[in-house]
């Protein structure tokens, strides 16, 4: 019976502490020196030159944003976003998917992939893929939209022509240029 009657007096004395704790009062802590050598960026890291800001919705990109060529003739879609801080910028064409691709290759100076046959879908890589920063690869990708009798890539601003396309360019730009 001691012993419960003891241990019933520590809890009762025992008050519950309120929160957040508040430190008793006490001298000052001393504030932290300050550093006597100005705090600016390190000379010692390369600093990346200033890039083009990004287009609004509606403007229409610029091969010097883009850092590729856009076919002449081709029609501005839309941007959409495809994640990790990329965009990717959507261009229509009537021109065949063959002329599309042979402009790209002449001006990419590169031959490309052809990435699918049926649909037609070729792509030219533009910059290096770095997975833990982007969600797509920099490219240029053509895709033929005439496959199997299909009348084309309906245009996404309605009533203006033309109202299909018969090629879509898609162009996912290098870092520096999302």
């Amino acid at each position: 019976m001691m012993f419960l009657a003891v241990t019933l007096a520590a809890l009762l004395a025992q008050t519950p502490q309120p929160f957040p704790k508040v430190a008793p009062p006490g001298p000052a802590r001393p504030a932290p020196a300050t550093p006597t050598t100005p705090t600016g960026p390190d000379p010692a890291q390369k600093v990346a030159p200033p890039t083009q800001p990004a287009p609004g919705p509606n403007d229409v990109p610029t091969e010097a944003f883009l850092g590729v060529p856009i076919y002449p003739g081709a029609d501005y879609l839309a941007s959409y976003d495809a994640g990790r801080g990329q965009r990717y910028y959507l261009f229509g064409t009537n021109a065949s998917f063959l002329e599309i691709v042979n402009y790209y290759k002449s001006a990419l100076k590169q031959k490309g992939e052809l990435v699918y046959e049926e649909p037609a879908v070729h792509q030219f890589d533009i910059g290096r893929f770095k997975e833990e920063t982007m969600a797509f690869p920099p490219s240029v990708t053509v895709k033929d939209y005439t496959w199997g009798g299909s009348a084309g890539f309906l245009n996404p601003k309605r009533g203006k022509q033309p109202a299909r396309y018969k090629t879509v360019i898609q162009i996912v730009p290098a870092t520096g240029a999302n």
